[in-house]
């Protein structure tokens, strides 16, 4: 009875969270008429692809999409290489300050990212002036914040799988003349994989939904633009596109469950490692 009762709350929850996905698709399915409605209808018997289609052939849909996924892939990249070796150090080196590296690590975690955002804009300004690649304007700004802000969870949650490696599974590897760096990347980094694929999954979905850093930092040009502020072609000044809009906000949600859908199996076991760790 008790397995029942939790079965339909789970199912009720779910339902509750897929609502608002499904209304996003059906809007963007339906025709202007039934958009504008004053009593709009949890279905529709004229679906069409219109929406769709105006979004597909806006001006430089293409490129804001290959941004967006450029950043993202860039971001997941560096972030786990980095985040899998600071585990490592934090987990299997022993030096000062380790400790408070830690309490750093899980303090930045939470502080909320608006506070961040106007003094990141002047370091991003002021930096750029150095190095252009990384300055406003450019995408390279966007890889470096969401590093910053990505970075902190992913050593967090990394730390929990590297501490949880027997140190005798090292001492037998050296013993076999295998040095750190062949034990690191050809023995830690495959039994930590679970804990890197849940750290992508993070990582990935805030870069490539990220709109408060791309409206700050990318401010002039439209070849730097990246999906998120693609959409704001559609919101006019007299009369907004709605069906666009949302259309728009489909496309950018199918990568993700894409990314979702592949790497499921090893994420619900990265999740757990992480809460054994």
């Amino acid at each position: 009875m008790r397995r029942r009762a939790a079965d339909v709350a789970c199912l009720a929850v779910a339902l509750v969270v897929a609502f608002p996905l499904y209304w996003m698709v059906l809007s963007a399915l339906r025709p202007a008429g039934e958009i504008q409605a004053a009593d709009p209808r949890p279905w529709t018997l004229a679906p069409t692809v219109d929406s769709f289609r105006r979004v597909l052939t806006a001006q430089d849909f293409g490129r804001y999409f290959l941004n967006s996924l450029l950043v993202a892939v860039v971001v997941v990249a560096l972030s786990l290489v980095a985040s899998f070796l600071a585990a490592v150090a934090l987990t299997r080196l022993r030096f000062r300050g380790r400790t408070v590296l830690l309490v750093m690590l899980l303090v930045a975690q939470m502080v909320p990212v608006e506070a961040l955002t106007i003094p990141l804009f002047f370091l991003v300004r002021f930096y750029g002036d150095v190095v252009p690649a990384v300055g406003l304007n450019q995408l390279g700004s966007l890889v470096v914040v969401h590093l910053a802000f990505s970075l902190p969870f992913a050593i967090w949650m990394l730390r929990g799988f590297t501490a949880a490696v027997p140190a005798e599974l090292e001492e037998a590897a050296a013993l076999d003349g295998a040095s750190r760096f062949r034990f690191t990347w050809q023995v830690l980094f495959p039994l930590v994989a679970p804990g890197l694929v849940a750290a992508s999954v993070v990582s990935f979905v805030h870069a490539w939904n990220d709109f408060l850093f791309a409206k700050t930092f990318l401010i002039s040009g439209t070849e730097t633009r990246t999906l998120p502020l693609g959409l704001l072609v559609f919101f006019k000044p007299e009369e907004q596109d709605w069906g666009a809009i949302m259309a728009g906000a489909t496309l950018m949600t199918i990568p993700v469950l894409v990314f979702f859908v592949a790497v499921q199996r090893h994420l619900v076991s990265g999740l757990g490692g992480s809460v054994k760790g």
